[in-house]
């Protein structure tokens, strides 16, 4: 599941620099690597805690045919070069659980989790046409040389890329381990400098399995990603970068909701969010900006197409799954 997410979501934060030419993919596919583990670890306890009150799956046989269900799904859609939501897998393998199990689905959890997939790419389009006015604005009125420019913009694609992967990592970490949480190792791990305890040792887990899916096999759905929806160059991909990288820090970030919540404001709730789907509305909001007749709607009516199917193949393969699990392997689930 892991590797999966790597291979597909790595293109929503390095896509759009890869496909204007702005940085190499060995460059992204490092930087991304290191940062998404880091997230993952040091931030990633909040959005796993929903996911797992959306279905407690307590036995480990039923824990792995989910997780592994979900990785075949986003599996195959990256081979379609579709940049499908790993939260829409998992939450669907998780309800194929939950009917196969006979366990109630807490519909709160539920609720919160859908609704950031209207809200998601609605807030990244928001963002980046937002940002991408400020950017132009900015860059006509400062009159910097081109060479100038194209050299803060591939330092500046870098950093954010940075922080997207790190942001990656904190949100998305409970779509490849969250479901094994209640079966975290109890013991921690002195490392001198710091200790890790089983939920991070999990939570690095599956940081390493995101980071190798980054290296081995991102490339694909990065082409889609960076130039099949609308051709960017490279003001447009550090804005498409830096608005989803927004987004999704901001439903991981504890801190930030406590803030609000100290200023009698509503709190963040703590979800997984599909990246996939805040950056394909990202790149939409610049689209809106310079004209919708620069957008592809033929590749976004593929996109979409992949966006129901996910949730749906999931919950099926994972509902099959278990039946072999448990009536042929003889696994207590």
């Amino acid at each position: 599941m892991g590797w999966s997410l790597g291979a597909n979501d790595a293109a929503n934060i390095f896509g759009s620099s890869v496909g204007s030419g702005m940085l190499r993919f060995r460059t992204a596919a490092i930087v991304g690597s290191i940062f998404v583990i880091l997230g993952a670890v040091i931030q990633g306890a909040g959005t796993s805690h929903t996911l797992g009150k959306l279905g407690s799956v307590d036995a480990l046989a039923g824990a792995f045919t989910v997780a592994l269900a979900a990785g075949i799904t986003v599996y195959w859609m990256t081979r379609l070069k579709y940049p499908v939501s790993t939260t829409q897998a998992i939450v669907g393998a998780i309800i194929g659980w939950n009917l196969y199990s006979g366990n109630p689905t807490d519909m709160d959890s539920l609720i919160k989790i859908v609704t950031t997939w209207v809200s998601g790419p609605i807030l990244g389009a928001i963002f980046s046409a937002i940002l991408f006015l400020l950017m132009r604005k900015l860059i006509l009125r400062s009159r910097i040389h081109l060479i100038d420019l194209d050299n803060i913009i591939r330092i500046s694609l870098l950093i954010v890329g940075a922080f997207g992967a790190y942001s990656l990592g904190a949100n998305n970490i409970a779509n490849v381990v969250g479901v094994f949480v209640p079966l975290a190792p109890q013991q921690d791990i002195d490392f001198g400098l710091f200790t890790l305890s089983g939920t991070q040792q999990l939570f690095m887990a599956g940081g390493i399995a995101i980071a190798l899916g980054i290296i081995t096999y991102s490339r694909r759905v990065m082409e889609t990603v960076g130039s099949d929806i609308l051709e960017l160059n490279s003001e447009s991909a550090l804005v498409v970068l830096l608005a989803q990288s927004l987004v999704l820090f901001i439903f991981s970030s504890q801190g930030l909701s406590d803030f609000l919540v100290g200023l009698h404001l509503p709190r963040i709730p703590m979800v997984p969010i599909s990246s996939s789907q805040v950056v394909v509305g990202s790149i939409i909001g610049i689209g809106l900006v310079k004209g919708v007749d620069n957008i592809r709607f033929k590749v976004l009516g593929g996109i979409a197409l992949g966006w129901i199917s996910t949730p749906l193949a999931a919950g099926i393969i994972s509902y099959i799954s278990l039946f072999f699990v448990e009536n042929v392997f003889r696994l207590p689930l």
